[in-house]
């Protein structure tokens, strides 16, 4: 850091400082922006990083919700500049929005550092960008506050909630069986999404925003706020004058994601019905801080916390339900009062989780139960699975599976890909019955690439229309948060470095046992070692660019699927002047 910076303990103070032609060019070239020369007195520069795009829907809202972030840094004395990123959006990407977190992670970490910031706030909205976000300012640590874009208002059809996402999937099997019209669908569709926000279940963008409230990343309540509520503007408002605090402060996100913050997290995903995507997420989040996470704890610290939040996809209700009803600090409390959380943890308000907190009240205990008549007991969260099909691992999200389907034994039913199997679903004469296990591979971080949300994949149309519901599905991809079904997803290491899934074959039988954590190929060794001896890894399709990156240096699903050259923190010294 230059002397000028040091003297003022300003870092934007290395560029706007700076005497001679180097600080002219700089203050020059911002005054053609109308900005009057008092903004370079030393005060903090603020960035808001913009993620709002029109090809990502969850986000095209978000420059109206920086205009409020920058009247809060004003209002706090700070000198606040947007500055665009790139938006990573579930709902158009191909082939997944996941191939491109880790990209969005870089562009954020590396705008931080390349200009002249004190602070950051943090606007996102859909499921990649809110990790992406946290992960890049992370390996920069200078002050960061998220502000979440909120969710969409609640569809309605035919007098009923529908959720987005989560009813795409029951529309789809209503249209497979005959149930609904195409003509019915269309009119359906537009019900869902009727207002700016991300998706208004708790999937993903959902699970994420309460991750980050969590986490103490986010101010408290104000993940839930639809987007367009009026009151979501004032919280984002009130980022802008707090995040100038924390810039005088020195509250960084180190001080702030601890392991104890990790902790209280993974309790809250527990706790919401949260997605099983949060687990990718925060396992990448730790590999950026230093806080050794392994995906036991997910398990481990999951299972003493019942589901509080009665939400879509494993419940009644949706995000605008849940925000009237008291929103996450009502559920934070509540785990609070039952020994669950670390209620001294430091947050972005300068204060511990339990002060926070402290006076939140569940307004409606049919949409936020209490610990004493949880929605679903505790033992009902995601469940960790190992054995020899899955040695580093594997997930399923127990509260939105079949109980009956928890313990099972079938023959396997292989597809080489997601687009393989999605070319006979509807033939009636697939080779499956109720008690198949639906094996897709070839869909984790290396093999898609990507690991798309494709695990849980619909059922055959001859078993829907024969009243089947649901049966069980593997696959080394992840699900969607707002989906639901008998799932187990992000077995690792995936087919496509050679794990265990790339030697089923069809027939081959598989065990499920959640209770006991097990998920095994019942096949001898002796066979899966001769099965081994012929398997050859796909072919290398990317010779360049940036999938030809991601390939060669993402990690297993066990451990984020961030790059392996990313994690860590890299700080945030001033470069280099060359000027």
């Amino acid at each position: 850091m230059t002397e000028e910076a040091r003297g003022t303990g300003r870092r934007s103070q290395a560029w706007f400082g700076a005497r001679g032609r180097g600080g002219m060019l700089y203050r020059s070239w911002m005054r053609n922006q109308g900005f009057g020369h008092e903004v370079f007195d030393g005060r903090p520069v603020i960035g808001i990083a913009v993620s709002a795009s029109e090809l990502a829907p969850c986000n095209a809202h978000l420059t109206r919700v920086a205009e409020a972030v920058q009247r809060g840094v004003w209002q706090s004395g700070g000198f606040p500049l947007r500055f665009p990123t790139m938006a990573t959006g579930e709902t158009l990407m191909r082939p997944t929005a996941m191939l491109y977190r880790n990209l969005m992670a870089m562009e954020v970490e590396e705008l931080i550092r390349a200009n002249p910031l004190d602070g950051v706030v943090l606007l996102s909205g859909c499921d990649k960008t809110t990790p992406a976000m946290l992960m890049g300012a992370a390996s920069v640590d200078l002050p960061a506050l998220m502000v979440t874009g909120g969710p969409m208002l609640n569809g309605k059809y035919r007098g009923r909630d529908v959720g987005s996402g989560t009813h795409v999937w029951k529309f789809e099997e209503d249209l497979k069986t005959g149930r609904m019209t195409e003509e019915e669908s269309h009119i359906a569709e537009g019900c869902m999404a009727r207002s700016s926000g991300h998706c208004m279940t708790m999937g993903t963008a959902s699970t994420m925003a309460c991750v980050a409230e969590a986490l103490g990343m986010q101010l408290p309540g104000s993940a839930a706020w639809p987007a367009v509520d009026s009151r979501r503007m004032e919280t984002a408002q009130a980022a802008g004058r707090r995040v100038v605090r924390m810039v005088e402060e020195g509250l960084r996100p180190s001080r702030i994601l601890t392991r104890e913050a990790f902790e209280n997290a993974i309790r809250v995903n527990a706790a919401i019905g949260g997605s099983t995507n949060a687990i990718i997420h925060l396992s990448a989040l730790a590999g950026r801080v230093g806080v050794d996470l392994d995906l036991e704890d997910f398990d481990a610290l999951a299972r003493a916390v019942p589901t509080l939040v009665n939400l879509m996809p494993s419940g009644r209700y949706l995000m605008e339900d849940f925000c009237y009803a008291g929103g996450l600090p009502a559920v934070m409390a509540e785990l609070l009062r039952g020994g669950l959380l670390h209620g001294e943890r430091i947050t972005v308000t300068g204060r511990g989780v339990a002060e926070n907190v402290a006076g939140a009240e569940r307004v409606d205990p049919d949409v936020i139960t209490g610990l004493d008549a949880p929605f679903q007991p505790a033992g009902n969260g995601t469940a960790v699975l190992r054995g020899n099909l899955c040695p580093d691992g594997a997930v399923i999200k127990q509260s939105a599976a079949s109980p009956h389907l928890l313990t099972h034994r079938g023959p396997a039913r292989v597809f080489d890909s997601p687009e393989e199997y999605h070319r006979v679903a509807d033939d009636p004469e697939l080779d499956v019955d109720e008690n198949t296990v639906l094996v897709i591979r070839n869909a984790g971080p290396k093999g898609y690439p990507g690991m798309p949300e494709v695990s849980n994949a619909p059922l055959p149309a001859k078993l829907l229309k024969a009243g089947v519901t649901d049966m069980v599905r593997v696959c080394d991809g992840r699900m969607s948060g707002t989906g639901y079904g008998t799932v187990v997803l992000h077995v690792a290491p995936e087919a496509a470095v050679g794990g265990p899934l790339a030697l089923v074959r069809d027939g081959d039988p598989i065990v499920l046992d959640v209770p006991n954590r097990t998920l095994r190929l019942e096949v001898d060794d002796a066979e899966l070692r001769r099965r081994r001896a012929t398997w050859r890894a796909p072919a290398e399709e990317h010779t360049g660019g940036y999938t030809w990156l991601y390939t060669r240096h993402v990690e297993q699903a066990d451990r984020g699927a961030d790059f392996d050259f990313l994690r860590g923190c890299r700080g945030y010294d001033v470069p280099r002047d060359s000027h």
